[in-house]
């Protein structure tokens, strides 16, 4: 799902220092009215929602790819750059606002590659994601730069290139572990004809040591261990990743690129230690991939997905809604698509159990297809809910596609949100009577 995100953000990256172009300008947001107390952004949204721009980079102050998203007290936030798909051009930000409500920002560390999920642990402490390390600073010291202190190293470093996926990101879980994303190294583990590249035992050659999520014990006192073992494996790609206050860890799987759009689907997987799901062999429920025969795929034998998404919906980043301005929303799960098909651009809110386990329903009722539909595979779930911005799509002169990615909870309980691609923080809101 990245190669061509990677083409279209590699250029946004090398040129984020030039005068604004053609380009940038058809990335803008335009506005009309307020949004909470923000200015509101033209997209569509669902009835009793608006989307308000909070920020727009159009000169070389802050973040050129905003990912991950931190709230700090006092209203303040941390904002993670990714700077762009080459090492070492990633950075971490604070923003801040003026009383006339622009913002402001302060760099607090910079020379990153590719840092992605910002968090606080079971410490307090700050967290963040680079690609072959987590990281540790204080926003709040004197010197923010003197205090990055690496927590885990020797990630398996993924320099991109076509099909890599090379971003890391973690959730704690109950008793302090790390759970970190190990994408995997190609997209489906094939070579230039197709034929699976294999042990001798004919496992994918790649397997043992990616596209797994990997844990390490917590040590207590902001340390964890160096050494790892494997929590669930046959995971292409879990930036996504969340855990339920019940325990439930879920992973949103961006699956394999393919030839046809409408195919294979992304999934919603409930994670549990030792699970396979299925990376490379086997996608949607239980169909082996080109390249791999049913005897090696043996889907039948590795763990299904909960829920089904629609086919490159690209989910980047699930969170559980707690807050207070949206009480119809609360306990239920909040997905990012990132995607650059049809099914992107779209925040949507799933409902749950319990266990914060999406609620599903057989024969694609509640498929969310926001342009057009396309049939789920015979007796596949998909996930109950509904899209908060059905037209968030490109409208000349008015709005850029979104592309959202991390999804945040601010005290007052609007979800923020950054959009990489169009270098913006967007905040959804209550519309302003």
């Amino acid at each position: 799902m990245l190669r061509p995100l990677v083409m279209i953000l590699t250029l946004i990256a090398a040129s984020a220092s030039a005068p604004v172009s053609a380009n940038a300008t058809q990335r803008a947001y335009a506005t009309q009215g307020q949004c909470g107390g923000r200015p509101m952004t033209t997209v569509r949204m669902a009835p009793g929602y608006c989307l308000g721009l909070v920020w727009q980079g159009t000169a070389n102050d802050g973040p050129r790819m905003p990912r991950g998203l931190l709230a700090l007290s006092g209203g303040d936030w941390l904002v993670t750059d990714l700077g762009g798909w080459q090492a070492g051009r990633g950075s971490v930000w604070r923003l801040s606002f003026a009383p006339d409500g622009s913002a402001r920002w302060r760099r607090l560390a910079q020379g990153l590659s590719m840092p992605h999920t910002v968090a606080r642990g079971p410490d307090g402490r700050v967290y963040v994601s680079e690609m072959n390390r987590i990281l540790t600073l204080d926003p709040d010291a004197a010197d923010p730069p003197a205090t990055v202190r690496t927590v885990i190293g020797g990630l398996p470093d993924n320099r991109l290139h076509d099909n890599r996926h090379p971003l890391s990101s973690f959730v704690f879980d109950g008793d302090g572990a790390l759970l970190v994303n190990v994408g995997a190294p190609s997209d489906r583990c094939v070579d230039d004809r197709g034929r699976p590249r294999t042990t001798a035992s004919g496992a994918c050659i790649d397997s043992a040591g990616t596209a797994q999520v990997r844990r390490h014990a917590y040590l207590g006192d902001g340390r964890w261990a160096e050494d790892s073992t494997v929590f669930a494996s046959g995971l292409r790609n879990s930036i996504a990743l969340v855990r339920h206050p019940s325990g439930t860890i879920l992973q949103g799987e961006n699956s394999v690129d393919l030839t046809t759009p409408d195919h294979p689907y992304d999934e919603i997987n409930v994670l549990r230690r030792g699970g396979d799901y299925g990376w490379p062999y086997c996608v949607d429920l239980a169909t082996p991939l080109p390249g791999w025969s049913a005897a090696q795929a043996r889907c039948g034998q590795r763990d299904r997905p909960v829920a089904l998404l629609p086919p490159h919906a690209a989910p980047l980043d699930l969170i559980y809604y707690d807050g207070a301005m949206f009480p119809e929303l609360r306990g239920r799960l909040l997905m990012s698509w990132h995607g650059y098909r049809r099914t992107g651009g779209r925040i949507v809110a799933a409902e749950t159990d319990d266990r914060g386990r999406p609620l599903t329903d057989i024969g694609g009722r509640y498929a969310l297809y926001p342009r057009g539909s396309a049939p789920y595979p015979t007796g596949a779930p998909s996930v109950r809910g509904k899209v908060l911005t059905p037209g968030w799509d490109t409208v000349a002169g008015r709005q850029p596609r979104g592309s959202p990615v991390v999804m945040a909870v601010a005290a007052d309980g609007a979800i923020w949100v950054t959009d990489d691609r169009s270098r913006a923080i967007l905040r959804i809101a209550r519309p302003t009577d």
